[in-house]
């Protein structure tokens, strides 16, 4: 476990120092295009954070190379090579459609090439435990086709999910930390080696995403752009290969006695088959709901719209950063959710603890305009829109007496209600606009011709 955490705090150590860099790097590159109708953000934001979040990436493969436990992964197995394979050439693609806007289809064409390049590398799926069936052995071209079509999956999941400041990262790093638990569950408590290269590829991208959060929670200063978020879609995907379709279930010894009991055991079996879609479970709604409505309408699948989950929210009135919450809270309670039935499947209290999690979520949703308050011991700790401003609504009726003072107060709650992305836009140059002006004036960067985020 030490090693894994090692390689974790590298990998979020280097993500987080490179991601300032690449930024100013962004911004010279010209890799921050114009504020478009269907976007959320109000301030023109460099993109190519997905440079930083690969090279997190190959420092936390190289780490785990020369530690003493994580080498035997490295030595055993051939899927650290296929991922970074597969990973720079999918971070390729997304730099270059960041930068000059790549067609949909030549980004589809690059995922399933990607997919394919880790496939001949021995990253696949072999077999698949099917409830009632058993261990089912898959030939060479089907093993190939479930393992494309669940890399081109995981990644335009991940990549339709990125529409709001940290709200991608957050999901995928909620995701990976239910999945680590459960790998390093499979390899530390049955002694399983093979569930070993998931396990680190799970702590990796948890590295990726913590280190690459701090720049880009709300109000964002950089987005990670396709270049990111189809690098951790495929990391994603890449573990749950790993681990759903290599690992032989009767490893674990757990097919002995009466058929009841062998029915009750192996259900944490079949969770591998599960947990992979319950990790991207919001992601994946969002991707299939797109499509139904893009193709009922008829548009093309691809064609860009405002109707993702996060952009309902701030349309039922949550603000940014409630509606980025939410999302996280309903991507862990299904992931830790699966993650806890899969430890013990009998247990009631799993049951009624995801059912008494799932009545709060909806209570959030129900709450858009609740604003919280935090009590005074606690108000130095939290954003100034969360405090009482009871002093200055004091100071108000001291020198103007009531009257002036409730309507100062009512003029600082009108101010407090006023979220960040409702103010007009800032041109770039201007200083205050999410520290464009670290290198200087750049307003010339908007005349060149970029290609469009997938925001």
């Amino acid at each position: 476990m030490r090693e894994y955490l090692l390689t974790l705090c590298v990998t979020a150590a280097v993500t987080y120092l490179l991601t300032g860099p690449v930024r100013k790097f962004a911004i010279v590159a010209g890799a921050m295009p114009q504020i478009r109708a269907r976007d959320v953000h109000r301030e023109p934001t460099p993109r190519l954070g997905g440079i930083a979040m690969f090279f997190g990436l190959c420092a936390g493969l190289l780490v785990a190379d020369h530690l003493t436990n994580l080498n035997a992964v490295f030595s055993n197995s051939n899927e650290p090579r296929a991922l970074l394979s597969g990973a720079a050439l999918i971070w390729l693609i997304g730099v270059l459609d960041d930068k000059f806007e790549i067609d949909a289809l030549i980004k589809l064409g690059g995922q399933m090439i990607a997919a394919g390049v880790m496939v001949m590398q021995g990253l696949t799926i072999l077999w698949l435990p099917i409830p009632g069936v058993g261990l089912v052995a898959l030939t060479q071209w089907q093993g190939t086709l479930l393992t494309v079509a669940l890399v081109v999956i995981t990644i335009n999941a991940v990549n339709f999910v990125d529409g709001l400041d940290g709200l991608a990262a957050g999901v995928v790093c909620i995701a990976s930390a239910a999945f680590f638990l459960y790998a390093y569950r499979i390899w530390y408590s049955y002694g399983i080696e093979a569930a070993a290269p998931a396990t680190l590829f799970a702590a990796i991208l948890m590295g990726m995403c913590l280190g690459f959060l701090p720049h880009n929670m709300h109000p964002a200063r950089i987005f990670m752009g396709d270049s990111g978020s189809m690098l951790i879609g495929l990391v994603l995907a890449a573990g749950a290969i790993s681990i759903t379709g290599q690992i032989d279930p009767d490893v674990m010894n757990l097919f002995t006695g009466s058929p009841r009991n062998t029915v009750h055991q192996t259900v944490p079996v079949f969770i591998p088959l599960l947990l992979p879609l319950t990790i991207i479970a919001i992601p994946a709604a969002d991707l299939v709901l797109a499509i139904v409505r893009r193709t009922w309408r008829g548009q093309s699948p691809f064609a860009a719209d405002r109707g993702h989950l996060h952009h309902r929210l701030l349309e039922v009135g949550h603000s940014h950063s409630r509606a980025v919450l939410i999302m996280y809270f309903w991507s862990a309670l299904i992931a830790f959710g699966a993650l806890a039935y899969s430890v013990n499947s009998g247990a009631m209290w799993s049951v009624l603890g995801i059912a008494a999690f799932s009545a709060v979520g909806l209570v959030l949703l129900l709450l858009p305009r609740f604003t919280p308050r935090a009590p005074r011991w606690a108000e130095h700790l939290v954003p100034p829109r969360y405090r009482r401003r009871r002093a200055a609504a004091s100071a108000l009726s001291a020198d103007g007496g009531e009257e002036a003072s409730a309507q100062g107060a009512g003029a600082a709650g009108e101010r407090e209600d006023i979220d960040d992305e409702q103010r007009s836009p800032v041109v770039v140059g201007v200083s205050g606009v999410n520290g464009a002006t670290a290198i200087g004036t750049r307003a010339r960067v908007l005349d060149r011709p970029g290609a469009e985020s997938s925001r």
